[in-house]
């Protein structure tokens, strides 16, 4: 079991953690507001300081709630944990079980976009709304998507990604519409400060093919279960 010992600063993240034991390893979360309830899911290599400034400005009027998925954030690395896309959307699902949310709003981007959707569709009636961007939650086909992840999968960018911090170091900044500052990018750090704490990023790229029957399973089920609540798609 690895854990990660990381104090992020109050002015940035001014937000009190809390902490749910699920059935693999202690997950962190936070819970801010009161109101109709959104849930935030984050992708690769973020945690819940993404969302901290639309948490800021919405938690006047709405409950928000942000997670980090086992391997991600201060949550837990428990050990012999698969990091397969299917258990997480277990243990965030048991996280959402625990709190009791209902009516709530799913906001997910990047790798929040499939496990937001796990989640939902098997709380269909507990939903109240659909965010999505910069995500998908079906099979990626073609060509260009095989050579993408299969370069960012392969053993060279593996190694990069435990002992160099490449999606924090790299990734991170070439994606951000803004030069991030040396505090935020701190904070993506902290949480990632050595190779045992980022057992899980290497498994990401691989699960876009490795969970195919879930992403089979969700293209079919999402429209079914989820096509007629209000739904907002902002892309990039």
């Amino acid at each position: 079991m690895t854990r990660v010992d990381f104090t992020p600063d109050p002015d940035l993240y001014p937000f009190q953690s809390r902490w749910f034991d699920s059935s693999a390893g202690r997950m962190h979360y936070i819970d801010e507001g009161t109101g109709p309830t959104i849930v935030f899911f984050h992708g690769q290599p973020m945690w819940s300081f993404l969302y901290r400034n639309i948490i800021a400005d919405l938690r006047h009027d709405f409950r928000c709630i942000a997670m980090e998925y086992l391997g991600f954030g201060s949550s837990d690395r428990p050990a012999g944990y698969s990091y397969r896309i299917e258990d997480q959307i277990q243990m965030t699902g048991q996280l959402i079980d625990h709190l009791g949310v209902d009516d709530y709003i799913t906001v997910g981007l990047d790798w929040g976009g499939p496990i937001s959707m796990g989640v939902a569709v098997d709380r269909a009636d507990r939903v109240a709304g659909v965010v999505l961007g910069n995500t998908w939650f079906w099979p990626r086909e073609g060509l260009r998507n095989r050579l993408l992840y299969g370069t960012l999968s392969c053993a060279p960018v593996a190694w990069a990604t435990l002992h160099r911090n490449l999606f924090v170091e790299r990734v991170i900044p070439a994606a951000t519409s803004r030069a991030l500052t040396s505090a935020e990018m701190d904070h993506y750090r902290g949480v990632q400060p050595s190779p045992e704490a980022r057992v899980a990023l290497p498994h990401m790229p691989k699960q876009v093919y490795g969970c195919r029957p879930l992403l089979d399973r969700l293209a079919h089920e999402v429209p079914a279960r989820l096509g007629a609540k209000p739904t907002l798609i902002p892309w990039g």
